[in-house]
């Protein structure tokens, strides 16, 4: 699979300077962790799952989480079980490019249960989603992971969730964030991602953010999200692909503020209705919150629904600018440091302490490609949603 693979081979070599790289299941997991995008949650009771999977595939979703846990009722855990395992024979049974899947789990014991049952088809299976995720509460998960890989003969990734209240409590977050830390560094190569629980960060304090906000605007919500990445994110190789937060509107609400999007960059590009339709669909304020994301360290998202992948597809194609930049401050002339004046003559790359950052929108660019330098983000999310 590649991101953007459902886009007409003509139309991408007018968008992209570089083209995004394919990339499988059983790919490096640097390089997997970063091509997760836009990660679509789905309810495992679905009956035509296997057709859904299919379908969004079709339409650029390159990876899923099917749910057992919060997405569900209580009374239907057995039946969605059950419903895994006929679909992912289904799936099994049909020869096509799907998504990166994985199943989120209530229990340890459903990861080895569920490996077993799977079969032949666990083939298709990338990982688990390992929910309210601490030390005490982890460490059960992943021995039960450890067991499922040894069943199944293949590697299975796991996804931590960090939405515990211990992490948001002040008074114990900082003993929370250490214990994960431990876990996760002894798992380094079984840990996928960490994903954070925004919504049950807001849960605790009985809040909900409108979609005129970011998770960013919720204060309480933002030092979260800003300790996980001090300790987790850290770019000196300790860290971890920490992914964004869930964006729970979809349907147009009543609006307290101005739409988020300038006008200018649609009419640049003579797409006003494009604009018009993202602001109807709330989905405005999730560009802006996609774009805090990546200034705030995070990369990818929880998605709860198929109209928001694209825009976290489109704002993840790195930049001719950015690109030029990065490749710049890699050089190996550069080696030595100092102070490089930008390609673009707008900017200064320090080179030492730019480096990370430049790697960092390399590897970026391998999975989400490079765009040409007259293709902004407009191009590429009006070429995603005329697919």
């Amino acid at each position: 699979m590649r991101h953007f693979g459902h886009i007409a081979p003509a139309a991408k070599d007018g968008l992209f300077f570089q083209q995004p790289c394919e990339f499988d299941r059983d790919s490096p997991a640097p390089l997997l962790s970063a091509a997760l995008g836009a990660t679509l949650y789905s309810p495992a009771t679905r009956p035509r799952l296997a057709d859904d999977i299919v379908k969004l595939a079709g339409r650029g979703v390159v990876s899923m989480v099917l749910c057992l846990e919060d997405s569900i009722d209580d009374s239907e855990v057995a039946g969605a079980e059950e419903n895994l395992v006929r679909q992912f024979a289904d799936l099994d049974a049909r020869a096509t490019t799907l998504p990166l899947l994985f199943i989120r789990v209530r229990e340890p014991a459903q990861i080895t249960d569920l490996v077993g049952r799977l079969g032949p088809s666990v083939r298709l299976l990338s990982g688990f989603v390992l929910p309210k995720f601490t030390y005490e509460r982890g460490l059960p998960f992943l021995d039960a992971l450890t067991k499922a890989e040894a069943s199944a003969g293949r590697r299975l990734f796991a996804m931590p969730v960090l939405e515990s209240p211990e992490l948001l409590h002040l008074e114990t977050r900082t003993d929370t964030l250490r214990g994960i830390a431990d876990l996760v560094t002894a798992h380094r190569d079984r840990v996928l991602a960490l994903r954070l629980g925004v919504t049950d960060f807001c849960s605790a304090y009985g809040l909900r953010r409108s979609p005129d906000m970011t998770a960013y605007d919720v204060g309480i919500v933002a030092h979260v999200i800003a300790d996980v990445v001090n300790v987790l994110g850290r770019a000196d190789g300790t860290g971890f692909t920490v992914t964004g937060p869930v964006w729970e509107y979809f349907p147009r609400q009543e609006r307290m503020f101005k739409p988020q999007l300038r006008s200018s960059p649609f009419q640049q590009n003579r797409a006003e209705s494009l604009r018009t339709a993202l602001i109807a669909h709330d989905l405005d304020g999730l560009l802006r919150e996609i774009d805090l994301d990546r200034a705030n360290g995070l990369l990818g998202k929880t998605c709860i629904h198929p109209s928001h992948v694209a825009p976290v597809h489109a704002l993840s194609v790195v930049s001719h600018e950015e690109y030029s930049d990065a490749r710049d401050i890699l050089r190996p002339e550069s080696d030595g440091g100092g102070v490089l004046r930008s390609a673009y003559t707008n900017k200064m790359n320090e080179v030492k302490p730019h480096r990370a950052w430049a790697e960092r929108t390399l590897l970026r660019a391998e999975v989400f490609g490079v765009a040409r330098e007259e293709i902004g983000f407009v191009d590429l999310l009006a070429a995603c949603l005329a697919e």
